[in-house]
């Protein structure tokens, strides 16, 4: 197995401010805008850009959800481990408001599709759209583009993008893992 850093801590803030600026220009006051981490690694980079967006930018009152997808996902009963289901916490309502699900790696499309499906039981959005750090372009499954992307890469089958961030692993890199 080898390793190797697609992104190291200082181009993945460079990111994260290009796309808290993207964002920025295109829902302005986030008035109407909620973004929903997806279920578990999705979680940090949502956190990651409210921060910035709050702290940084000046945005007052961003709404942040994370949405768990794991019994929605179509192929959780095609495994013999159990599953560990995380939490879904959305507090405010989803009726009407622009939604952008956020996710570290964009790959086959399933967990997006997952999100489709398992955000209406809180409404229905006017809106939804789709910000991820790493566009795995080849391999999908599922005709689902993003919206917003940090980074797109080429890997083929035998290769696995790791992202990996300050408040769980311990540093903010990417990696480009091969497995033979």
């Amino acid at each position: 197995m080898s390793q190797k850093v697609l992104l190291n801590s200082k181009e993945v803030n460079i990111i994260l401010h290009r796309l808290a600026c993207q964002l920025i220009e295109k829902h302005l006051d986030f008035s109407n805008t909620i973004l929903i981490g997806i279920q578990p690694r999705g979680t940090f980079l949502a956190e990651r850009l409210k921060i910035l967006l709050e702290q940084e930018y000046k945005i007052e009152k961003i709404a942040l959800g994370y949405l768990d997808i794991t019994f929605f996902r179509d192929d959780f009963r095609r495994t013999d481990k159990p599953l560990e289901a995380n939490k879904t916490l959305i507090n405010f309502l989803v009726e009407g408001k622009k939604v952008i699900f956020i996710d570290d790696v964009l790959y086959t499309g399933r967990s997006i599709r997952a999100a489709l499906t398992a955000i209406q039981s809180f409404g229905r959005p006017s809106a939804i759209e789709l910000l991820v750090l790493i566009d795995r372009r080849f391999s999908r499954d599922l005709p689902i583009q993003p919206d917003y992307r940090g980074r797109q890469v080429d890997a083929i089958n035998n290769e696995k993008v790791k992202v990996s961030w300050v408040e769980n692993d311990g540093e903010d890199a990417v990696f480009l893992v091969t497995t033979t």
